[in-house]
């Protein structure tokens, strides 16, 4: 049974701290409204609007407090809604015909009053694409990227016990970063941060190891803290790192004082000696914990893991980790997968990785943006070198904060070994580009100057001043023709492949079918700026001054279907497709750089005519090779590392096998069959159970077999599935680029005789998941996954708004005789009344107080059901609406009131003239509310 690494993950991470008092980090992934398309505000004309539209917290429509959402959609994030909406051949090709748009997300949250005074701090891993975020009607964030996060200080908007919280975001997801797809939504993680007033920032620990000398080792650690409590404070900062084991092996304290509203760093280095290091084999982990001391209590504690390793990029030999020689075999990858778009489970992050960790990949370049801080955990932990790349080419100050942010989110990442601020720009061989990226370098190297910074070149390294000045490392985007020209002219300077490739494959296609966008899968086709694999590679690998290389890509991803438009949604680069299925260059690859077991694979399958010619390529990395059929020697050959070997076969139906040796002896061999008609479907999980958080997810494999329980290459049955118990499907997909089949669906045709089903758990289940899949003529698969019961990550608990909060009133000035409470006020006048929310108290002394407000109630409360509820008022009331008296209380006790909501549409204004107790103070002392619920009859 496979361990699940995702769960340590989100357990040590999301929730590291969660059971310690002073700071807890809650996911805000629950109980969302979604609305698709924009919802535009009238135009603000008279005087009292314009007025009020500029005032703190009046944000009016969908972005306001009492905004009427109790017909939007119900979902969970992360989300994605560009990948459940239909392909239009009139969207943008690059986005992969998925039309995008704009749409609003609103949530409810309720707050504790006993947290009142703590540092509270809204967190959305990243919003696709621009996004403007609104709390209780004020606009407290807007941000400029789909790949960066947002940090927000909401404490000063908070209001507190059962008076909700309005969170409202516009996601306008028109706006594109990229030229692939990059979906829509809230796709990423939301978080709640409640933290102590005085405490350390987020991303506010430095902690990246370095050697000192010989096996000893310094983490120079940096804590900023921040302060918005009412005084200033003094606290004793304590450093604690703990080795892989979990035992203490260093610890440092150190005095602070933040002032009220300020930000302090704090400087602990500590000294670690002989740790054990962090390598691509051996994935080594320190934990650092950092507390914040006030009297002696803990206020606040956070942690974060690192490694200690050493690297160092040499421009004749290329990369070293701890001072051994590593060639980067390496890809890029976009984040999206089938079946759900951009919004991936962490687990199916983690199978991925492993998809790639299998197929010898030992770097990744995240491209072309910061990747979630879930999947940089698992790069730590499941052994991968990183080049983190910044999205936005811009030194001002919007965008720097965007590469500011990747710094220090990701230098304790000992993953991380290159910085890259940008891919292929058309002033990177100008003095222009020079100058952005001089200054962009020294951005980062002021937060990380452990780590080089680079720059994805596709030309323009050869000019007289150029990008390639300015970086540590020159990074070549294909360019294979330059790669000598450039070490000669510069032989000093670094040097890698920072993306090559670009060559064409459909998985499970091995004929050329221009008119149905089909391309075969022998690497005989490339773009015109790149190269096949093999021609990639070996150029790659027989230079040793080249670091190592990032093929283009590892996945397929949606958008960009070169050398293909309409029907093609997809490309075809990857060396797997969307779902992670091999294709002939995985293996290609695989035996490239799998040293330290035999490995030998045969393309194509061997369902073909009888007497067709057909082109056999066998992968291997062991001497040489021997090729069979039924039994029959076709050929020897000698192992070409770089080119494969090809053979061409006359089919006849059996068995093609291929024999692997080394030293004259057999060390490996494989065989494909020719299967006959399929009549049964199967189902594969990639795990044997899954966690009950409402997070994991888990792909299956969904294939055909014949009566001999092989799998048949060919199939292209439709497959009905059907989920139950404990979890549901979130998505599928089969690789096939020109399939427009609805992803989230209950059908999905087989592809070359693949799909894949993605389950997900349902949040607190400890029911098993059962998948049915049938298809026409076949027998039926079933399979149940056992889900374990699991403590949930900690979470705000959702908070529904079946009411309306009546807040913001006009109060009149006081006085003895009785005013007329529906009196007319000028839409100019803003100073002869005053303005308040309840709780409003006037003191004693004058008889007749008037408030007045207006609102409008949610549809389910305005057809006659609804009714008014004042939870308080002090001294004899008369309500009155729209200028007719609907409701008295005839005592001058604080007491609650209700009153029936007459039914009706649009803006109501309701007067409330309140008598008061001779001697006595009056008001409307509590929240006035719009509920549900009929009277049967009122005061």
């Amino acid at each position: 049974m496979k361990i699940r690494l995702i769960a340590t993950v989100l357990l040590m991470l999301a929730c590291v701290t969660a059971s310690a008092a002073p700071r807890e980090r809650l996911s805000l992934d629950r109980g969302w409204l979604f609305h698709q398309g924009d919802i535009v505000q009238p135009p603000i004309l008279g005087h009292e609007e314009s007025y009020g539209n500029a005032k703190a917290g009046s944000a009016g429509g969908a972005a306001g407090n009492e905004y009427d959402d109790s017909d939007w959609r119900r979902l969970d994030l992360p989300h994605d809604w560009a990948v459940e909406g239909p392909f239009d051949p009139k969207a943008n090709v690059s986005q992969g015909y998925r039309p995008r748009g704009i749409g609003w997300y609103r949530r409810y949250l309720k707050v504790d009053p006993a947290d009142r005074g703590k540092h509270f701090e809204l967190q959305f891993d990243a919003i696709a694409t621009h996004a403007t975020v609104w709390v209780n009607g004020n606009v407290v964030n807007r941000n400029w990227s789909g790949y960066n996060a947002s940090y927000i200080d909401i404490t000063p908007y908070l209001r507190y016990g059962d008076a909700l919280n309005t969170i409202a975001i516009r996601v306008d997801a028109e706006a594109m970063e990229g030229w692939w797809y990059e979906g829509a939504g809230i796709y990423r993680h939301s978080w709640l941060v409640k933290r102590s007033p005085l405490h350390v920032v987020t991303d506010g620990v430095h902690a990246t190891p370095r050697l000192v000398k010989d096996k000893q080792w310094s983490i120079p650690v940096e804590v900023t803290l921040n302060n918005s409590g009412k005084t200033a404070g003094d606290v004793i900062v304590e450093v604690t790192v703990y080795d892989p084991a979990g035992k203490q092996v260093a610890q440092r304290t150190a005095p602070a004082r933040v002032s009220v509203l300020g930000t302090s760093a704090v400087q602990l280095p500590v000294t670690i000696n002989n740790p054990a290091l962090w390598s691509i084999e051996k994935t080594n982990l320190y934990r650092v914990t950092t507390r914040v001391l006030q009297a002696g209590k803990a206020v606040d504690e956070t942690s974060l893991h690192t490694g200690f390793r050493t690297i160092r990029f040499d421009a004749a030999q290329g990369f070293f980790l701890n001072g051994v020689h590593v060639k980067l075999q390496g890809v890029c990858i976009h984040q999206d997968h089938a079946g759900v778009g951009v919004a991936v489970p962490d687990s199916v992050w983690e199978y991925r990785l492993r998809r790639l960790k299998e197929l010898g990949v030992n770097a990744i370049r995240f491209s072309h943006n910061a990747p979630a801080a879930e999947v940089l955990d698992l790069v730590d932990r499941l052994g991968f070198v990183v080049m983190d790349e910044n999205r936005n080419f811009n030194p001002s100050p919007d965008y720097m904060k965007q590469l500011e942010w990747m710094v220090k989110r990701d230098r304790h990442h000992p993953g991380v070994v290159l910085w890259s601020v940008f891919n292929e720009e058309p002033v990177q061989a100008t003095e222009v580009g020079y100058e952005m990226v001089r200054r962009m370098s020294a951005a980062v190297k002021a937060l990380d100057d452990t780590r080089p910074v680079t720059a994805a070149m596709n030309g323009g390294f050869l000019t007289e001043l150029n990008v390639s000045h300015a970086v540590d490392v020159v990074g070549a985007n294909y360019q294979v023709p330059d790669y000598d020209k450039y070490h000669k002219a510069y032989p000093n300077k670094p040097f890698t492949s920072s993306e090559d490739t670009s060559a064409f494959m459909t998985r499970g296609e091995y004929k050329t079918v221009k008119e149905k966008n089909l391309i075969a899968s022998y690497d005989d086709d490339a773009a015109q700026w790149g190269n096949t694999h093999r021609d990639a590679w070996e150029a790659i690998d027989t230079r040793p001054y080249v670091a190592g290389g990032f093929v283009w890509t590892g996945f397929d991803y949606r958008g960009e279907p070169t050398p293909n438009e309409w029907p093609s949604v997809s490309s075809v680069f990857g060396i797997m497709d969307l779902n992670g299925f091999a294709k002939t260059a995985y293996y290609i690859h695989q035996v490239q750089w799998i040293k330290d077991k035999p490995l030998i694979h045969i393309a194509p399958h061997w369902n073909w005519k009888q007497g067709e010619n057909v082109r056999v390529m066998v992968m291997a990395n062991v001497e040489t090779i021997k090729l069979l059929l039924n039994g029959r020697a076709l050929g020897e050959q000698k192992v070409d590392p770089y080119r494969m070997n090809n053979f061409n076969v006359a089919f006849e139906p059996g068995k093609l096998e291929a024999i692997g040796y080394k030293g004259g002896k057999e060390v490996v061999r494989t065989s494909v069959e020719t299967t006959g008609a399929p009549v049964k479907l199967e189902l594969i999980p990639d795990r044997a159970k899954l966690a009950g958080d409402g997070h994991d997810a888990m792909p299956i494999t969904v294939r055909a077999l014949d009566a001999q329980g092989r799998a048949v290459p060919l199939a292209d049955n439709e497959v009905t599935f059907a989920v139950s118990g404990g979890g549901r499907s979130i998505g599928h997909g089969n690789g096939d680029p020109n399939s427009h089949e609805d992803e989230k669906g209950a059908t999905r045709r087989l592809f070359n005789g693949l799909a894949q089903l993605i389950v997900q758990t349902n949040y607190d289940s400890k029911d098993a998941i059962t998948i049915n899949a049938s298809a026409a003529g076949l027998q039926a698969a079933s399979v149940t996954i056992p889900v374990q019961q699991v403590a949930a990550i900690p979470y705000v608990a959702s908070a529904d708004a079946p009411l309306t909060f009546v807040r913001s009133w006009r109060i009149a000035p006081d006085g003895d005789a009785r005013p007329d409470p529906n009196q007319k006020l000028a839409s100019f006048d803003m100073n002869t009344w005053g303005w308040g929310s309840p709780p409003m108290r006037a003191a004693a002394g004058s008889k007749y107080h008037l408030y007045r407000a207006s609102f409008t109630p949610r549809k389910n409360l305005a057809t006659g059901t609804g009714r008014i509820r004042f939870a308080s008022i002090k001294g004899k009331a008369e309500i009155w609406l729209n200028g007719q008296l609907i409701g008295k209380k005839d005592s001058y006790a604080a007491e609650p009131l209700d009153v029936t909501l007459p039914a009706g549409a649009g803006k109501r204004e309701i007067n409330v003239l309140i008598e008061a107790e001779p001697g006595q103070g009056s008001g409307i002392e509590g929240h006035v509310t719009i509920e549900p619920g009929l009277l049967v009859s009122s005061k």
